[in-house]
């Protein structure tokens, strides 16, 4: 498919229809009220509620998600994956697994050079690259060695939701967090935006080189909004530039362009993506077992894991203005010891610095924490602990508990 061809298959997916009720969760997969409906079981499902105009804004950017790209679309000139869905598959996590490197002081661990290209490993090459990104194999400072570290895509279900929360909301847990006695002490991670303005300008508008933003995406916060997230994950994986960040990134090759001249991604697919991640529905919980959920707060889990935050009373979005929207995260940095680290500094957030995760969709994953080392919700809980970790009271406590009592908690945190 050419990118002009994909550029009028989105058009025509924003177009569709001009009437009908496009309620979500039509069983049939076909159209529904003149709208694609999500297909029946599919855990990316729009916001419940969703308006007709959403509903094609969804399934537009969803086509673009799912959309193989090639080099004669703007894919490279070096890249890690060739569509979203490589990495977020219908929205969760994964299949995809990125790796980054840093090269660190083999006594302290602490990164001692920059990386050229980035830290980001982009070993596939089109458009005229011939040399991928990869970590250095030789040639090392004196005492120093190459940290590298895995990386599974988180899901982008509720990240809407995420977007949508107060910072005053994020600032008052933090507060409370400092006045603890224990170890847990979140803090905020105040970023920069790098893209070049935002998509709709319903949403807050930033400007490139802003600081101070509170940021909420990423494996360390890096990321304040889905504009920045979107436009950084396009650039970055697949070598797709937009009007949010219009250069191709350095490359070992010097190529400032790629087969498609000049912005790879026309706006409408650009804010059809974005749209379609602030759409994406938190997916239908297990109902709590009230023993699970106690047990769950008497550990301390909830401490970082907070059930539910606010969200701004005048967020565009209506379905995620003022509510509690249930994401079971404070949305903080934590220092996570050393066990964790992974030799990465984004943004000011240091190697042993982590954001709660999110607990949104566990049902839909097979491996846990951010490398995806946990291949089970009780090894996800046991790998908090660490040297320094702030979460190792938290670890014991669990394991402190009876047999029946683990289980009750783990069956609880499984069906979030």
């Amino acid at each position: 498919m050419t990118g002009g061809v994909l550029r009028l298959s989105v058009l025509t997916l924003l177009l569709l229809s001009c009437g009908g009720t496009g309620l979500p969760g039509a069983v049939d997969a076909g159209v529904s009220g003149g709208v694609l409906a999500p297909s029946p079981g599919s855990p990316d499902r729009p916001l419940r509620g969703a308006t007709v105009e959403q509903l094609r804004a969804f399934r537009a950017g969803d086509a673009v998600a799912e959309h193989l790209f090639d080099a004669a679309e703007g894919l490279g000139p070096v890249y890690v994956r060739a569509s979203c869905a490589s990495c977020h598959l219908r929205g969760g996590r994964g299949p995809g697994v990125t790796e980054r490197f840093a090269v660190v002081s083999f006594a302290t661990g602490a990164p001692v050079q920059a990386a050229p290209f980035g830290p980001l490993v982009r070993p596939l090459v089109t458009g005229g690259a011939v040399t991928p990104v990869l970590a250095p194999e030789g040639g090392l400072p004196a005492g120093t060695l190459v940290e590298l570290t895995h990386r599974v895509a988180a899901p982008l279900f509720g990240r809407g939701h995420v977007e949508a929360i107060s910072d005053a909301e994020i600032e008052r847990v933090a507060a409370e967090q400092a006045l603890r006695t224990d170890a847990i002490h979140g803090r905020i991670h105040r970023v920069t935006f790098h893209s070049h303005g935002s998509v709709d300008p319903a949403f807050p508008v930033h400007v490139e080189g802003e600081a101070g933003l509170i940021g909420r995406f990423g494996v360390k916060a890096r990321l304040a909004t889905l504009d920045d997230v979107v436009a950084d994950a396009l650039q970055g994986d697949l070598g797709l530039t937009s009007r949010l960040r219009p250069a191709e990134l350095a490359n070992p090759d010097g190529l400032a362009d790629d087969l498609w001249p000049g912005v790879d991604l026309a706006d409408e697919e650009l804010s059809a993506v974005v749209a379609y991640t602030r759409l994406l529905e938190i997916p239908e919980r297990v109902a709590p077992d009230p023993g699970g959920d106690t047990l769950f707060q008497s550990v301390g889990c909830a401490v970082c894991h907070v059930r539910s935050l606010r969200t701004r009373s005048d967020w565009p979005t209506p379905q995620l203005a003022g509510i509690d929207a249930l994401v079971y995260s404070d949305l903080l940095l934590h220092d996570m010891g050393a066990d964790l680290a992974d030799g990465q500094v984004e943004e000011g957030a240091g190697p042993r610095e982590f954001r709660t995760a999110p607990l949104i969709g566990l049902r839909d994953m097979s491996a846990y924490l951010h490398d995806g080392r946990a291949a089970t919700l009780r090894g996800a809980i046991l790998g908090h602990r660490g040297s320094g970790s702030e979460a190792n009271d938290t670890v014991a406590r669990f394991e402190a508990l009876a047999p029946t009592e683990q289980a009750a908690l783990l069956a609880f945190v499984a069906g979030l």
